[in-house]
């Protein structure tokens, strides 16, 4: 009795362990997209929007999209990251914003 019941119970847990390992992979990729928008925010808000999308792209460690916006004296950007935490279930989109004092004298 007991091996049968372990054998029903073992995929429950199997996959209840691969839920849990992604969901934390969603949680690291969330802290990579903050600091991705962060750093994103600090080069356009100190004039620089050209390399914005590259500093994005380091600290996250993968492609991102970047969307920016200048609200009063404020730097506003969004960076959005696509990521497959599980292959055989649909992407997840992880998106974060950061704001920044935008600079006396800077353009873009």
């Amino acid at each position: 009795m007991v091996t049968a019941e372990t054998a029903l119970t073992l995929p429950v847990l199997v996959l209840l362990t691969l839920v849990g390992v992604a969901a934390v992979g969603v949680g690291q990729a969330r802290l990579r997209c903050a600091d991705a928008a962060g750093e994103a925010a600090r080069a356009v808000a100190r004039g620089d929007p050209v390399a914005a999308a590259g500093r994005a792209r380091s600290a996250a460690g993968a492609p991102v999209e970047l969307s920016t916006a200048s609200v009063a004296s404020d730097t506003r950007v969004t960076v959005r990251m696509r990521l497959h935490p599980v292959s055989w279930l649909p992407a997840v989109t992880v998106a974060e914003t950061a704001v920044a004092a935008t600079e006396p004298g800077a353009t873009g």
